[in-house]
């Protein structure tokens, strides 16, 4: 649960600590008090969406910390991504800068907003005060009933099933619709890896006969130049080898009479010995060098076929192998999908997966409709709708990636009235005190620790607000609740009650501030006669507003 809440500077808050109990708390305030901004501030340190606006007016950025008691799922996610703490339990912490900079944190480490929602979605469920307004959209009825099941993972499955059956017939649909130029795409590739197999250029080749091509083509003055080179070192009448040696064996007998010679003699050893090498390799070379006229004309003959369709599939002549692999997957890839009778062979097979899964979708919405329904006219019996019924419609639609039906809210406001769609018969009142039914109802059905209602009560009041706070002080019993509410019977059920107030302040540099108080019984006896009579309080409004707390 909720354990405290710090707020510094945000929108009009310039500083606010707030310790909560369990059971159930209410927010209540008058009109532009900034009731709700206690909410969001939470919903920020949740992870939601935040920008530079959040920040008071001056303040160089905003700080919300949120504290919470942590078991069950939320502790194992907390294990699980390394944020646990030694001490227990959670502390959410959300900085944003006046420049709009987000800074989160889970247990002082540094964390991501989409970790923050992942968590807060596991300590907190909350229901706006226009909750009842996305009830009359398909999509948000249809939400709420898999929700209520614990349907998400089917919906999930269920939507992955369709996503992969439709593209294949929109794979299929294209290639019918196509086929033509789809046939002579394949006939165009085939002709062009044939003409690149018939070549059979390997990697690496264009620059290996390039390298023997050049060998070839300069082999007689190669042979000559080697041939003279052999003859200068170790075999003219006067080599060069046979003057080295020479030299070297009068520079020695010199050494014996300088010893400043021995160096030079040092030398001239090494040279005379590289030279003798170099003789070597030169005779081993003219021993494999040798004139080949048609190993010349062959090697030619390869590089001009290389070179002409380089030229004709406009690419440089090493680049045809790898060419030559691209247009073979290409080929085979239009081959595996112009097979018609394989394509539609596989779709039917994804649309039985599909079907599968949805069928089994439907068989449990049926069965978790007929239980919320049941619910919440139950409920509404409470609420002033005595003899009214609500009921799920699943009307069967075309595959979809929500499965194979519509889901529609059904409601007969009172007894006697036949069901229908809740968009076409339900009042602001009725629809109000529906969407409230469902707020409990799906909240007694999830785990979630804490539940807060920003004003899901507007639109309703009189004894029917009595019910509604006896239902949300029921919920309480259970888990911990925290309400903003304008109406006194339902703050009267709360075990605690804070009231937030706005006021001009001297700290602020003469700014409006708002603040939020916890109230003792005696401030608690004059708030709910505030609600109650307005800005005149009478002894009969207090007496009132005794007898509701009392009650």
């Amino acid at each position: 649960m909720l354990r405290t809440l710090s707020i510094r500077d945000f929108v009009i808050v310039d500083t606010l600590e707030l310790e909560f109990s369990a059971g159930f708390s209410v927010l209540t305030g008058e009109t532009g008090a900034g009731k709700s901004i206690l909410i969001d501030a939470l919903m920020l340190a949740l992870g939601g969406r935040g920008d530079a606006s959040v920040v008071r007016d001056g303040a160089n950025k905003a700080d919300i910390s949120a504290e919470f008691a942590t078991d069950g799922a939320a502790g194992d996610w907390l294990a699980l991504n390394e944020f646990a703490s030694d001490e227990g339990g959670v502390l959410l912490r959300r900085v944003i800068d006046n420049a709009g900079r987000s800074k989160a944190f889970i247990n002082g480490i540094a964390a991501t907003a989409a970790q923050l929602r992942e968590l807060g979605e596991m300590l907190v469920d909350i229901h706006g005060q226009h909750a009842h307004q996305s009830l009359l959209k398909t999509d948000a009825q249809r939400a709420l009933l898999d929700g209520q099941a614990g349907l998400f993972g089917d919906t999930r499955a269920v939507a992955a099933a369709y996503k992969v059956w439709q593209a294949l017939a929109r794979q299929r649909l294209e290639f019918e619709t196509n086929a033509k130029n789809v046939l002579l795409e394949r006939e165009r590739l085939e002709w062009q890896v044939g003409e690149l197999d018939k070549l059979a250029v390997k990697s690496g080749e264009w620059d290996e006969i390039s390298n023997e091509h050049s060998r070839l083509s300069h082999a007689a003055s190669l042979i000559e130049g080697a041939q003279e080179a052999v003859a200068a070192i170790s075999e003219s009448d006067n080599p060069i080898l046979s003057q080295l040696f020479g030299l070297h064996q009068k520079l020695a007998r010199l050494a014996d009479i300088d010893d400043a010679l021995k160096p030079v003699l040092e030398f001239i050893e090494p040279a005379r010995i590289q030279l003798q090498e170099a003789t070597y390799s030169l005779n081993d070379y003219l021993g494999r060098v040798e004139l080949d006229p048609e190993r010349l004309r062959h090697v030619e003959a390869r590089l001009d076929a290389i070179h002409s369709t380089a030229r004709k599939f406009r690419v440089a002549p090493n680049e045809l192998p790898a060419l030559c692999d691209t247009l073979t997957a290409q080929l085979q890839q239009l081959a595996d999908a112009s097979d018609l009778d394989a394509l539609r062979q596989q779709e039917a097979r994804l649309e039985a997966d599909y079907r599968v899964l949805a069928q089994k979708l439907s068989k449990a919405r049926a069965k978790a409709a007929k239980a919320l329904g049941d619910a919440v006219t139950a409920a509404m019996q409470d609420l002033s709708m005595s003899g009214g019924r609500f009921a799920l419609a699943l009307n069967a639609c075309e595959p979809a990636a929500y499965g194979l039906e519509q889901v529609e809210f059904m409601v007969a406001g009172h007894a006697g009235t036949v069901l229908r769609p809740l968009a076409k018969v339900a009042s602001g009142g009725e629809l109000a005190r529906i969407a409230l039914a469902l707020s409990v109802i799906t909240s007694s059905a999830t785990t979630t620790p804490t539940l807060i209602f920003d004003e899901v009560d507007s639109g309703i009041g009189g004894g029917v607000a009595e019910v509604v706070g006896r239902l949300l002080k029921r919920l309480g019993q259970d888990r911990q609740v925290l309400c903003v509410t304008h109406l006194p019977q339902v703050a009267s059920q709360a075990i605690q009650h804070f009231q937030v107030s706005k006021a001009v302040s001297v700290v602020a540099g003469g700014k409006t501030v708002s603040r939020i108080d916890r109230l003792d019984a005696k401030a608690r006896v004059e708030e709910i006669a505030r609600m109650l009579g307005g800005l005149e309080i009478t002894a009969t409004t207090r007496k009132h507003a005794r007898e509701l707390l009392a009650g």
